[in-house]
């Protein structure tokens, strides 16, 4: 919304006093106020009058102001209300103004932190544990929050983290707004999950992602990926790998490295699963602990004759190796002699079993207990349809999902998990992974730019520089795109040959001669060219007798004198 529409609201729903304007962004102002009826500091959020205009934005928008309200968790931003309020602005026109009244924090943005570089490893830490737990608070309230970044999370005074702006990037992402307004809601692509780079659906797998990205940021002082364009940097977050943060901060440990990684991970069945395991990681990392794999462990298996619980993610073997020797650590004993009995007694019980399934497996016939194992078959380079058939057929479940690879044709399977050869019980679910063709890049609007500016966003884009060929134009200036093969918004192989037509500064002066006076100036203005008419009194009809400029090319702005017959 401008701040002219702005200028005339001084009180919104009767009740809401507006302060001065404290931040302001691509699809909002904020400002401090106070709630007249409760007499509290609050902030208003106003957001652009242009989303307003859209009905399906606006009942998005009451819907997740309404979810987003609900959730009340110390690391979330508390949403008081919401509506719509009706006024003028500077033109008189009326225009709606969706607004927000939230929990007035005082603090700052997480982004003018990082902006004065990377901070301490066990403050990143911190920060990223508060984000963790306000995303599983809403997680398990069935928000997501689909935009994390430095711009939607504060730090007050004492140090609290408070995540802003939940359900407000969905209530853009599925109204009609257009590509650029969703794009300016959502911030950058800096902190795009590869899904949502590719227009995806999301889910809270998608947040995981975008506070891997922060937790990136947060220890080397800038994002992992980066591009002259949101375009170029959505490309790199789909198919590029990220450099571990220790190589651009050399402070930062192995296991902080693994953590990050395993966040940034391309498909999401492959990055953490959950908030609470992320927090879990990231915290143990911090503590100087690498994170282990976790294994599912029924709920009864708890304890070990160790006494150490199997799903804590050091292990008992690895617990086992932590205990001190020294005397303050050693555990006491519990009894005054070793019980050699009871020792023995277990032994002898133990081998008569073992004794027993040696013989009872050794005597059994194959005929009476046939074999459960199946083989994954080689589905490599079968259709989807073919595959899943022979799965089914050997009584496996199969699972489709679907990925680039420039390498595979589109429609066939790369590999599945479990690979094939592999020994699976039946009705085990097998994952198969089916080419989309290589990955796709959209083809960014060139017109406009010169030639330089054009080749360096296209190349960023993993595009090749194709043909160049100029055309007579009236309305583009010398040395500027008029148009390119493919065309704007186009989805494209990165390696693409690009061309584009380039204005020469001419135009094409047509034979005038013989047309009205008012006909004659009217095609002239449209090809840019300068009319000077003139008068001759010695002929009569008000048609054009003369031009200056004979017909055929000419410069832009050429001006061309015309000789009327005015007698």
């Amino acid at each position: 919304m401008a701040e002219g529409v702005t200028e005339g609201i001084s009180l919104l729903a009767n009740r809401y006093q507006i302060g001065p304007l404290i931040g302001r962004g691509g699809m909002a102002n904020v400002y401090s106020g106070t709630d007249s009826r409760l007499g509290r500091k609050i902030a208003i959020k106003l957001m652009k009058s242009q989303l307003a205009s859209d009905p399906a934005f606006r009942t998005r928008f009451r819907q997740e102001a309404q979810a987003a309200a609900r959730m009340a968790h110390p690391t979330i931003v508390r949403v008081f209300d919401a509506g719509e309020e009706t006024v003028r602005d500077a033109m008189g026109n009326t225009v709606l103004v969706p607004y927000i009244v939230m929990e007035h924090v005082e603090g700052r943005l997480l982004k003018d932190i990082v902006a004065e570089g990377p901070v301490e490893p066990r403050e990143a830490v911190r920060i990223v544990e508060g984000i963790l737990t306000a995303l599983e608070y809403s997680h398990r309230a069935g928000v997501v929050h689909r935009d994390i970044k430095p711009g939607n999370v504060m730090l007050t005074h004492t140090g609290q983290v408070k995540v802003m702006d939940f359900g407000i990037a969905r209530a853009i992402s599925d109204s009609a707004a257009t590509v650029a307004q969703t794009t300016a809601i959502l911030g950058t692509a800096q902190y795009f999950s590869p899904e949502q780079a590719r227009g995806e659906t999301v889910d809270a797998r998608s947040d995981l992602y975008s506070t891997g990205v922060l937790l990136f940021e947060l220890l080397t002082g800038r994002p992992p990926f980066r591009g002259d364009s949101p375009v170029a940097v959505a490309y790199q977050h789909v198919s590029e790998p990220p450099v571990p943060p220790s190589i651009l901060n050399p402070r930062i440990s192995p296991a902080l490295d693994a953590v990050t990684l395993h966040a940034l991970a391309k498909n999401r069945l492959d990055r953490f699963q959950s908030a609470a395991e992320f927090r879990s990681d990231v915290v143990d990392a911090g503590a100087g602990h690498l994170p282990a794999r976790r294994q599912v462990v029924p709920e009864s298996a708890t304890t070990t004759m160790f006494d150490v619980d199997p799903r804590s993610p050091i292990g008992p073997t690895a617990a086992l190796k932590e205990l001190d020797s020294t005397d303050t650590n050693r555990p006491a004993r519990t009894q005054t002699r070793p019980p050699v009995a009871w020792i023995w007694v277990g032994i002898v019980f133990i081998a008569i079993i073992i004794g027993a399934v040696v013989f009872w497996v050794g005597h059994l016939n194959p005929l009476v207990l046939p074999s459960t194992s199946i083989t994954v078959p080689t589905l490599t380079s079968q259709t989807y349809d073919a595959g899943a058939a022979k799965l089914k057929k050997e009584k496996l479940v199969p699972e489709r999902f679907d990925t680039t690879d420039s390498t595979v044709p589109s429609g066939q399977i790369i590999r599945t998990n479990p690979a094939a050869g592999t020994s699976v019980a039946a009705q085990q679910t097998i994952s198969v992974y089916v080419s989309t063709g290589p990955a796709t890049v959209l083809m960014p609007d060139v017109t406009g730019k010169t030639t330089a500016e054009a080749w360096s966003t296209l190349e960023g884009l993993g595009l090749t520089q194709g043909s160049t060929s100029q055309q007579d134009s009236a309305t583009v200036p010398s040395g500027q795109i008029i148009s390119s093969n493919p065309s704007t918004g186009d989805s494209v192989a990165p390696g693409t040959n690009v061309d584009v037509v380039v204005s020469n500064g001419m135009v094409l002066v047509p034979d005038v001669t013989g047309q009205t006076a008012t006909a004659a100036t009217q095609t002239l203005s449209n090809l840019s060219l300068e009319v000077n008419p003139t008068y001759d009194a010695t002929c009569a009809g008000g048609l054009v007798e003369f031009q200056n400029v004979p017909p055929g090319e000419a410069a832009q702005n050429t001006p061309i004198t015309i000789t009327i017959c005015s007698g």
